[in-house]
């Protein structure tokens, strides 16, 4: 394998090398252990800087035509790569010619894409103009439910993204605090004295 002595210097780099991105690739899958679709991947590894565009072109070629990786087609009828047998043993054989810290890089930013595309079916965030203001719509979505459905009001755009920005952050966790605020609501403590006389009192 060519350049494996220059490997640990590439750490925070794009990788521009084929038998790295090739690596790369497989473990990638391997980790991943699901069907990755082409256009994913290459989200992943390219379109987030990991892996130059002509070094991953070439590494998948080699990997399909060397029968490392091969395509299968998802329920969605779109071309996705998985290992094959031989992808797997690569991966487990030569992962550590390819730096752990690009390593730990390309999984976790698989995570965070699959997270957000899991986010994207599961959140609405939309802003619906008023006369004055804007509503923020947010919608938290089920098998064929809404789990929460609500409107906050903003005075403008700039304060309606910024709520949507902020519930996007963690919009499960937003969902959760509004549904416990909701169970320890009790109801609002009145002050009656003032309607008493001194002599009921």
């Amino acid at each position: 394998m060519e350049n494996t002595s220059k490997l640990s210097d590439m750490a925070s780099f794009e990788i521009r090398d084929t038998d790295s991105a090739k690596l790369l690739i497989c473990y990638l899958l391997k980790k991943m252990e699901k069907l990755i679709e082409a256009g994913q991947l290459y989200d992943i590894a390219v379109g987030s800087g990991i892996i130059n565009y002509f070094c991953y072109n070439d590494a998948i070629e080699i990997l399909l035509k060397n029968e490392t990786i091969e395509t299968v087609t998802n329920d969605s009828g779109r071309e996705c790569y998985r290992d094959t047998e031989k992808g797997i043993i690569y991966a487990k054989s030569f992962r550590t010619y390819v730096p752990k810290s690009c390593r730990e890089k390309i999984i976790r930013t698989a995570v965070r894409y699959f997270a957000r595309l899991k986010l994207a079916n599961e959140v609405k965030i939309e802003y619906i103009e008023l006369k004055k203001g804007y509503h923020v719509h947010f919608r938290c979505l089920d098998i064929g439910d809404d789990l929460l459905d609500m409107k906050i009001f903003a005075p403008d755009l700039n304060q309606a993204h910024f709520l949507g920005e902020k519930i996007m952050r963690n919009p499960v966790g937003f969902y959760a605090k509004v549904v416990e605020n909701a169970l320890d609501n009790e109801e609002e403590e009145h002050n009656y004295e003032e309607f008493l006389d001194d002599d009921d009192i």
